[in-house]
């Protein structure tokens, strides 16, 4: 590997994360709902984005290659989280558990319900509506059909849709 060429993809990623580096710590943080798992997204990302020399990388291609990363690495731990869910209820549980305020009871908390959603769901449902992407574009960044992505809009918006409307929950600060 040549100087020149070595000097050129560390140019290119010292530049993304200095001008892009909160961005994808957002995006990743909408994906996760956890700062510390968005931190460590961000970092899979970037490993795997620039671990293999790359030549020839403009910043907005650099960019587009650690988002999709990130959604990629997110996606495996949702299946790992799966594994992880079905051997749950085997594992010990706390005796007592603090009652929540009221007020926030009836408060939707999108980020809980977002967690609600399986992986591919959310990821859907946050690159349509957080990263503003078109249904073929995220079929592109995750590797399925463009049926795959409207079916997991449908279920995951329903999902959220049920949600708001539950009997007892608040909607824009006004009771249901």
């Amino acid at each position: 590997m040549g100087q020149s060429a070595r000097a050129d993809w560390e140019s290119v990623l010292a530049t993304l994360v200095a001008e892009r580096g909160d961005a994808l710590t957002r995006y990743a943080y909408v994906l996760c709902g956890d700062p510390d798992d968005a931190a460590d997204l961000v970092q899979s990302g970037l490993v795997a984005t620039f671990g293999r020399l790359r030549n020839g990388f403009a910043i907005e291609r650099a960019e587009a290659y650690v988002r999709r990363a990130i959604a990629t690495a997110y996606i495996d731990r949702g299946r790992r989280t799966t594994r992880w869910r079905a051997t749950a209820h085997l594992h010990a549980a706390p005796e007592q558990v603090e009652a929540p305020d009221a007020a926030t009871d009836r408060r939707l908390d999108l980020r809980t319900e977002l967690r609600s959603l399986s992986p591919r769901e959310r990821a859907c449902v946050v690159l349509r509506f957080y990263g503003d992407q078109k249904v073929d574009d995220i079929a592109a960044d995750l590797g399925i059909s463009s049926g795959a992505v409207k079916r997991y809009l449908s279920d995951g918006l329903a999902k959220l849709a049920t949600a708001l409307t539950e009997p007892g929950r608040e909607h824009h600060g006004q009771p249901r």
